[in-house]
């Protein structure tokens, strides 16, 4: 990994864990890791646990994500939540066009942009997930779809802006699985992210933004693909909600960045 970024470990605790067993949970990551300095740690809870997860993690070190959000800043859209909401609650990150919102919510690269629009304008890090399914793999379509789901999250997008981005490839076939992509796998389609990143805002901006690695990330394989150029962390889902799993992967980054 290049020495200007930071690895980021992000936990996406998906439709889990109330208030209670997230600020629970939220305490114990804040007493192993919530001052040190060499890796960000971020925590995305359920919407319903984000008061009380923000206020286990303040004055710490570990940052809080939402796990989505609405394009537009109020109005009549029940059930959602705006960025400035978010804002609200101190979260720093967002989880945007994660595999699940587009496979249950047909999510598309259009509403993808707006959020991610919206959430750069609101002061948000979106974390802005791509990635490819077993079919697309397998039919050798995996460049074409990292770079149609990639542009069109992007467009219109400055530089600038580019630089507070996160993107985080999921291999679809990878999530909840147990499959894993090999780390070789997983640095040939980071590099190329990167490379897209460099045709859409130039390559000292694409040095700057951090690429997690979205499948699967446990501790038994962390620091093999931690160790690769161009994957710059994890988004964690499955591994983050136990303690102990989550801090094999915090402490293997740590370990990388010495």
């Amino acid at each position: 990994m290049s020495t200007s970024r930071k690895y980021l470990i992000a936990g996406n605790w998906k439709m889990n864990l109330n208030a209670s067993e997230g600020a629970d949970l939220a305490s114990q990551v804040v007493s192993m890791f919530g001052h040190q300095t060499e890796v960000s740690v971020c925590v995305c809870p359920a919407f319903t646990a984000l008061e009380a997860v923000s206020n286990a993690v303040n004055e710490s070190n570990i940052r809080l994500g939402a796990q989505n959000m609405h394009f537009e800043s109020s109005g009549a859209y029940t059930g959602e939540v705006s960025a400035e909401m978010l804002r609200h609650l101190y979260c720093n990150f967002v989880i945007l066009g994660h595999s699940e919102r587009r496979q249950y919510f047909g999510e598309d690269e259009v509403i993808v942009n707006k959020k991610t629009k919206a959430a750069l304008a609101a002061n948000l890090k979106p974390i802005v997930c791509i990635g490819e399914t077993l079919e697309e793999r397998e039919a050798g379509r995996v460049n074409e779809v990292i770079k149609t789901q990639a542009e069109g999250a992007l467009a219109g997008i400055s530089a600038e802006q580019a630089e507070n981005l996160v993107i985080a490839y999921e291999p679809v076939w990878a999530i909840g699985t147990g499959k894993t992509a090999t780390p070789e796998m997983a640095e040939e389609v980071h590099a190329e992210i990167r490379c897209l990143l460099a045709s859409l805002f130039g390559e000292e901006t694409a040095e700057k933004v951090r690429i997690l690695y979205g499948g699967s990330m446990k501790p038994g394989n962390a620091a093999e693909l931690l160790a690769q150029k161009n994957i710059d962390g994890g988004l964690i889902g499955g591994a983050s909600l136990k303690a102990n799993d989550f801090a094999g992967i915090v402490e293997a980054a740590i370990k990388l960045s010495k």
